[in-house]
This record gives C-alpha cells, sequence and structure tokens, in this order.
C-alpha cells in the first residue's frame, strides 16, 4: 500500500473559457515558448539580433513537429494500421506521440532552411537553442502526464505515479518515467549552459554537448518504460537510437574540438533588414550619383576642356591650341 504517490489528472483537457485545449497540447506550446524566449537571450548574448531566434523558428518548430510524429507513426505503426485500427489517429497529434528523434532532425532541416535566408551559420543558432530545447523537453514531458502514457514499471515508492484504468493500461502505481525524463532534461539544460561558459563552446559544440547528455539519459529511462515497442537484440529500438546518437554527438564533439576550435566571434552579418531601409539607401545612392553627374556636366559648359584630362587641368596641347584659336 502506498503512503504517497502522484496522482493523474482525471482528464487530459484543460478548459480555458470557451476554449478547449488538451493538457498534452499546452506543455507542448509552452516548451516552445520557453525555448525560443530562452535561445533569444543567449543568442543576443552571443552577439546576435533580437527576433532572429523567433524568424528561425518559424521554420524549425512546423518542421520538428512533422518529424517527431512521422517517427512516431513509423516506429509505432501497429497502433494505426494493424486489424481494428483507425489510420486517421496518426494525425491526431493532440492525443500523444511525438518521437524526439523525428523532431530533432526534421527540426535541423527546418532550422538550416531558416539560416540560410538569414545568412547566419546553423551550428551558432544550435548552440544558442540547445539549452532551451532540453528545457522545452522538460516541459513537454507533462504533457505524458495528461494522458496517462509513458509510464514505467509498476512500484510503490512514494513518487510513484496513480494510473487509472483505461484503453490499453492496467489501474495502479508506476515509476513516473515522464517525471525522471523531465527531471533528467533540467539537468542536461544546466550542464549546457555552465559548459558553455567553462569551456567557450562553438560551432555546434555546446548543441552536441546536449544530444549526448540526453540520449545518455534517455538509454536508462527507455529501458523502465512497458509500453509496447519495437526490440532489437533485446533492447527496446529507442535505446539503440539513443546509444548510435550518444556515439556521434561524442564523435563530433571531438572532431570538431580539433578542426574548428574556439568560438565564431561573429554570428549574424551587421546588416539592417528593417522593411524600407535598403530601398533608401539604394535612394540616397541614386541621388547622390545624380548630382554627381549634374556637377560634372556643368563644369563641362564652363570649361569644355576640363574633360581631356580628368584631375589634371588643361594639358599643354589643349592650352596651346586654344592660344592659336584666340
Amino acid at each position: 500500500m502506498n503512503l504517497a504517490s502522484i496522482p493523474s489528472p482525471s482528464t487530459g483537457v484543460i478548459e480555458l473559457g470557451p476554449i478547449p485545449l488538451r493538457g498534452y497540447a499546452f506543455c507542448i506550446i509552452i516548451g516552445v515558448f520557453v525555448a525560443v524566449w530562452f535561445g533569444n537571450k543567449r543568442w543576443i548574448a552571443r552577439g546576435g539580433k533580437a527576433g532572429t531566434v523567433a524568424d528561425i523558428a518559424v521554420w524549425a518548430v512546423p518542421f520538428g513537429l512533422v518529424g517527431g510524429r512521422l517517427y512516431h507513426v513509423i516506429t509505432d505503426y501497429q497502433l494505426y494500421f494493424s486489424d481494428g485500427e483507425n489510420w486517421v489517429d496518426a494525425f491526431k497529434i493532440w492525443e500523444g506521440g511525438l518521437g524526439i528523434w523525428g523532431a530533432i532532425a526534421f527540426g535541423a532541416v527546418g532550422a538550416w532552411i531558416g539560416c540560410r535566408r538569414r545568412g547566419i551559420p546553423l551550428p551558432a543558432w544550435a548552440d544558442a537553442l540547445a539549452p532551451g530545447i532540453a528545457f522545452a523537453q522538460a516541459i513537454g514531458r507533462w504533457g505524458n502526464w495528461f494522458n496517462q502514457e509513458l509510464y514505467g514499471k509498476p512500484t510503490d515508492l512514494p513518487w510513484a505515479v496513480e494510473i487509472s484504468e483505461g484503453a490499453n493500461r492496467v489501474a495502479g502505481t508506476y515509476h513516473p518515467t515522464f517525471l525522471y525524463e523531465s527531471l533528467w532534461c533540467i539537468g542536461v539544460a544546466l550542464l549546457v549552459i555552465w559548459a558553455d561558459r567553462r569551456f567557450t563552446l562553438g560551432h555546434g559544440r555546446a548543441f552536441a554537448l546536449y544530444v549526448a547528455a540526453y540520449c545518455a539519459g534517455r538509454a536508462w529511462i527507455e529501458y523502465m518504460r512497458v509500453d509496447e515497442a519495437h526490440h532489437i537484440l533485446g533492447l527496446r529500438l529507442n535505446v539503440w537510437t539513443a546509444i548510435i546518437v550518444f556515439v556521434l554527438a561524442v564523435v563530433y564533439i571531438v572532431v570538431s574540438a580539433k578542426v574548428r576550435p574556439g568560438r565564431e566571434e561573429i554570428v549574424e552579418p551587421d546588416r539592417d533588414t528593417t522593411p524600407g531601409k535598403d530601398s533608401d539607401k539604394d535612394g540616397s545612392a541614386k541621388a547622390d550619383a545624380a548630382a554627381k553627374d549634374a556637377e560634372d556636366a556643368d563644369a563641362e559648359k564652363r570649361d569644355p576642356l576640363s574633360k581631356d584630362e580628368p584631375g589634371e587641368g588643361r594639358t599643354a596641347e589643349s592650352t596651346e591650341a586654344a592660344a592659336e584659336k584666340g
């Protein structure tokens, strides 16, 4: 018998007046805002401009959501395409189901497009966003609490989460893996912030550190989960994914530190992107050029021979010709 436990919400929907908002979606939205807000502060501290992070996030976030959903649907296809299941449910993202691996991969593609449009290096932008992404994941994991999903093995620990009877779940108290991962992500964010200040990480190494640290925690947390998953050589698919991505991130940190040590000195070109400014500058340049042409034309009228040798005045031949003419 448990003396204490974490109760689960009786419903996964939060009523905001007449507007129903699912807890899962609410956590994702709050996480995105935190990531952009914190990333903007770090970007400005590195010499970037306010608003750039949000501009690129407009590309990264939609790509990330699509990628996260695709990864989930592909790796758990039996939930949507097996006998008795409705494939339309694959589009119901508000009911849960985002794979972080697909979200990061596709989000990086969107960020790359946004960075190219702004003329800034993707690794520098990723470094600025890394801790914010970890904080966003910490918040987003509470969406699983609202949906009563992705919990661990049964336990009677004081911090066990209470799960009620429902479709594909049995009432009881279980390890709150959503809480474990949330706390781990906060630790990852703090680690990246500290390491970035201590070692002046650059060229994508802060982001790689976030990836490696997250994977290290995700591997053991994933091992505790009891939800249905594909297994390879006795390990869950996501455990293998975490191991492989962890190794790749560590290799990137080591190689990058040798090939491109230090940090980028300039992360964003110093250009005025305010609408109308470029056209104003072009107009001013044209006006100056027209004024100079008018001055040259006026000087030519006063002294037609001054064009023979620009900057030197009259030549000896032109002077002599003028004398004979007179």
